[in-house]
């Protein structure tokens, strides 16, 4: 689910709601530490929210939460659930202003139930001040959740002479909320990398496009013994991934 660390790449919906001069007014709202929240089927993931809380009158206390969907009224996701408030402390410098976080733990076998939640999430957020008055802001910040993929990888044959052709295989599948289980991720680019033996560094060969069934096919020539690995950057709804590499013996 996010962060506002995202929000200079990413835009905050439309109706984001802007402080008036007597409203509280939230800043550097970060979730997962600005990085994107990737989940499997059965992923469990402690998240935390951090915000800051300013208020000519003080704050008395602050809340926020992550939503998902077109508004808040109507969102098909919400996390966490209940409301909770979170842990605010008064700057030591600055009497208006606090310093707010609010951890949970994101269950994906319980939260994620639909594939259509990866991708942009909302954090709502919320503060009560020192009189009373009360400020909601629907949308303080974006984030990303993303459904977790997966690579395999066959190089063959092995061993193999030296210059003769090398077919390597694989399968790009990705987690399916739906399903509660890994589905084919077709039309993607993927890229083969080799590193050769007895070195730390991967080098891009060639980027092919997974096929029907996620399947990946390409050929190459053998030329020096090495391990061969298929690489998926991500997309806007779906995590990165690296295939563990194959050793393929050249004589």
């Amino acid at each position: 689910m996010g962060a506002v660390a995202l929000a200079s790449s990413l835009a905050l919906p439309a109706g984001a709601q802007a402080a008036s001069p007597d409203d509280t007014v939230f800043s550097r709202v970060v979730v997962n530490g600005g990085k994107t929240i990737v989940l499997g089927l059965t992923t469990k993931k402690t998240v935390t929210i951090t915000w800051t809380a300013t208020d000519a009158q003080a704050i008395a206390a602050s809340w926020a939460y992550l939503w998902h969907g077109p508004n808040t009224d109507d969102a098909d996701g919400v996390l966490p659930l209940g409301f909770p408030q979170g842990t605010c402390t008064v700057s030591s410098t600055d009497a208006t202003t606090s310093n707010c976080s609010l951890s949970f733990t994101i269950d994906a076998a319980r939260d994620m139930d639909d594939s259509d939640l990866a991708g942009i999430w909302n954090v709502f957020a919320s503060a009560q001040d020192r009189t009373d008055e009360w400020t909601d802001v629907d949308a303080a910040a974006v984030a990303r959740i993303t459904r977790a993929s997966r690579l395999t990888v066959n190089a063959a044959p092995e061993p193999v002479k030296k210059g003769r052709t090398i077919t390597v295989t694989g399968k790009l599948t990705r987690a399916n909320w739906d399903t509660n289980s890994y589905t084919a991720y077709r039309g993607r680019s993927v890229d083969l990398q080799f590193r050769k033996k007895g070195s730390d560094t991967y080098t891009t060969l060639k980027t092919i496009t997974s096929g029907i069934g996620g399947a990946l096919k390409t050929t190459t020539k053998a030329k020096q013994d090495g391990y061969y690995r298929f690489v998926f950057s991500g997309s806007s709804t779906t995590g990165s991934s690296k295939a563990t590499g194959d050793y393929v013996d050249v004589r």
